[in-house]
């Protein structure tokens, strides 16, 4: 398949890149800078969001776009500058995808748009799955919902959507992990906040092959891109100590964590438990289920 990218040059978009060319895909990467980046037979990279960029005029003809482009919400403290540069990245982003899928010859059989669990609404004891019809309120909430509804559009063109709602992705050199490892590689891990609160978690290497499957099983509407075993923050904290063979022992508390991260704190103090039905049912099979096969293969 010819297979277009945006975001690809980021954490995850990397490990799809990987995974599609192992495949034998062709893959087409939208950035902003082109000349930055050394193609190969089957990696090009195609300029988009600049001033004279027409992706729709150099492309073959495209068989799937998976759309990731958008600010880090790992970058910085949320400001109002920051939240409104997360924001509007998605967005802006989206329109720029569907922009191009209206001006292709022929559009794309599917859309496989970035999402993330921070859809549902914060529980220590509710399960969420694609099936619940709860939603979550506040800043990250509100930007995942307005993110799968402008993807949906895609569907007035004939295009399958499907949104990945994203767990936290777990990697050695990038994303959450080497934040959340660092006080234990320095002596110091613990738990954070009050340590019930759950975290939803995935290998990347099933993350990107959790996005092809939805590619090629017709995947349709939002699924859930996380592991069937979530963990408290506590248990994940423990584990996380094992495996680095450090203790775990000193609290982060919350209210520390607040002072420190301001908003940004929701993503360590609240959490959801977020199962992946749509993944199970069609039989998708995870490489690395539990956390410590999953951290055991990042840190082996």
């Amino acid at each position: 398949m010819k297979i277009l990218l945006s975001g690809g040059t980021g954490f995850i978009g990397q490990a799809i890149t990987k995974l599609l060319t192992a495949e034998e895909h062709e893959v087409y990467i939208l950035t902003r800078n082109p000349d930055k980046h050394k193609g190969t037979s089957q990696v090009h990279y195609v300029e988009w969001l600049t001033e004279n960029a027409s992706p729709e005029n150099t492309l073959p003809p495209i068989d799937a776009i998976i759309n990731l482009a958008g600010e880090s919400i790992n970058n910085g403290r949320w400001s109002d500058e920051q939240k409104k540069k997360i924001y509007d990245s998605r967005m802006n982003a989206t329109d720029e995808i569907l922009r191009i899928i209206q001006l292709l010859d022929t559009p794309p059989s599917v859309l496989v748009n970035a999402s993330a669990v921070g859809y549902y609404p914060p529980s220590e004891t509710k399960i969420w799955t694609e099936q619940s019809t709860e939603r979550g309120e506040g800043f990250l909430a509100q930007t995942v919902v307005d993110w799968e509804k402008k993807a949906l559009l895609a569907e007035d063109h004939g295009v399958r959507v499907a949104c990945a709602r994203f767990g936290i992705i777990l990697g050695k050199e990038d994303g959450a992990l080497p934040s959340m490892a660092l006080p234990y590689k320095l002596m110091a891990g613990g738990t954070v906040g009050s340590g019930r609160q759950w975290l939803s978690w995935i290998h990347h290497k099933d993350a990107a092959r959790a996005v092809l499957f939805a590619i090629e099983e017709s995947v349709e509407g939002p699924y859930n891109v996380t592991a069937p075993n979530p963990m408290r923050m506590k248990e994940f904290g423990e584990t996380l100590g094992k495996v680095l063979n450090r203790p775990h022992w000193i609290p982060a508390p919350g209210f520390a964590l607040k002072l420190a991260l301001g908003d940004k704190s929701a993503l360590v103090l609240e959490g959801q438990k977020v199962l992946p039905d749509v993944l199970q049912t069609k039989g998708f099979e995870f490489a690395f289920p539990t956390l410590n096969e999953a951290l055991r293969d990042i840190y082996a």
